[in-house]
């Protein structure tokens, strides 16, 4: 692949932390830490397993599978864009599994005939591999597996949902291309044309490519969430709408958003098949942006729309069409970003209720210095804040001083409807 374009697939993704790894066997993850998995089944790719495993397991935890860019890494992506599902795991208590590229580049393989087709071979046969694993070792939900991932893992994303529809509840992709774009023949790693945006279909045309990576498949399809900045030029915006064309098809939806809004400055979001949070496809572009997400915010978007904010409890072989909350209580997604200089934004989305109250802990010495779209208060020193809505919607935000601790994140105590 061109180093070049290597360098952009990789993304700004923000300087990783260090992560203290252990290595295991057969073995069952510590708890609220990222943990190798040495030996987790076949694994023709020779990929790596990480592991994260919440203090609070729920009773039958989801499962959700995170890949990362090209040239990342499963530390790298767990404590830099994705480190707010870390977050929401420890509050929902679901796991966690990063796969993590060897060959060179870092990137995984979505371009060879092997990958296309569910267990030909290559690095989805690893990712399923990680999944069975997880599942024997822990009481995963079967009806509540699912993917994301960014740049290089966006499009394993989308490939993974096309080989194994009947695993992947749905799935939540950032910067990403259709299922199949990016084959290419003689070995080559790298597809210009689709990465340009240049591949162009028929709704069908990428319904049928999809649908061809498990033949004779008729059960229920994965929902699907794609977003996308208008600026992208690694894998230009063209690539938003063909997953669009594709997921539509492929679930069975009009192409006709029956939903169209702006949920934050610069945001489109369509959904597609019906209104709710949890539609049979999602798209968010955001203008503007290249190939940088995602953004502050987003991963509440995605947890949502997954339905990853609960703890679950429940069979079924589909996810509810929206997650509801406990009797007399909402849900408060936490999306605490990455500390910059000496303090960090957070974003907090509430469902459930129109009329909540949300108390929030600061770990000591870190304070709150500034506020928006929430009437806030503040007891034991300032250390524990209460919000409630002002009349902006269910969201609000606040920027908190690290004072020192650049590691603790705020923490939802409660949310009540009032």
């Amino acid at each position: 692949m061109n180093r070049i374009l290597k360098a952009a697939l990789a993304g700004v993704a923000a300087a990783s932390l260090a992560v203290a790894t252990a290595l295991i066997g057969a073995q069952p993850a510590e708890a609220a830490s990222l943990v190798r998995v040495t030996s987790f089944g076949t694994n023709p790719s020779n990929l790596n397993m990480y592991i994260y495993v919440p203090d609070r397991l729920a009773a039958r935890p989801a499962l959700l599978v995170a890949m990362h860019y090209c040239g990342g890494s499963a530390s790298a992506v767990a404590n830099g864009y994705f480190r707010d599902y870390e977050t929401a795991a420890d509050q929902y208590g679901y796991i966690i599994v990063f796969p993590e590229a060897t060959r060179s580049g870092n990137c995984f393989d979505v371009y060879t005939q092997q990958a296309l087709q569910r267990n030909g071979g290559s690095d989805p046969v690893s990712i399923m591999s990680m999944v069975n694993y997880t599942k024997s070792q822990y009481n995963i939900d079967p009806s509540r597996v699912y993917a994301t991932g960014v740049s290089s893992g966006a499009m394993m994303t989308n490939v993974m949902l096309a080989d194994y529809p009947d695993v992947f509840a749905a799935g939540s992709a950032f910067m990403g291309v259709p299922a199949g774009c990016f084959a290419t023949t003689g070995g080559s790693t790298w597809n210009s044309q689709c990465a340009n945006g240049q591949v162009i279909k028929t709704a069908q045309q990428w319904g049928d490519l999809a649908r061809s990576m498990y033949p004779g498949y008729t059960g229920a399809r994965p929902r699907m969430q794609v977003w996308h900045g208008t600026a992208d030029n690694t894998l230009y915006y063209n690539n938003f709408g063909e997953e669009l064309k594709q997921w539509t098809n492929v679930n069975g939806v009009s192409q006709t958003p029956v939903l169209t809004d702006s949920p934050a400055s610069s945001w489109t979001r369509t959904r597609y098949g019906n209104s709710t949070v949890t539609p049979p496809v999602e798209g968010i572009s955001v203008s503007g942006a290249g190939h940088t997400l995602p953004q502050s915010g987003m991963i509440a978007y995605a947890i949502n729309f997954l339905g990853l904010n609960t703890t679950g409890g429940g069979g079924g072989s589909t996810p509810p069409s929206s997650p509801p909350p406990p009797t007399g209580s909402c849900t408060a997604t936490v999306t605490p970003g990455t500390v910059w200089a000496d303090r960090y934004n957070t974003s907090v989305t509430v469902t459930g209720s129109t009329t909540w109250t949300v108390t929030v802990a600061i770990t000591a010495p870190q304070q709150v210095s500034t506020t928006w779209s929430g009437a806030f208060s503040w007891s034991n020193g300032g250390n524990t804040m209460t919000v409630k809505p002002n009349g902006s919607g269910n969201t609000f935000g606040f920027t908190t001083m690290t004072n020192g601790n650049s590691t603790a994140r705020p923490q939802i105590t409660g949310c009540t409807t009032t």
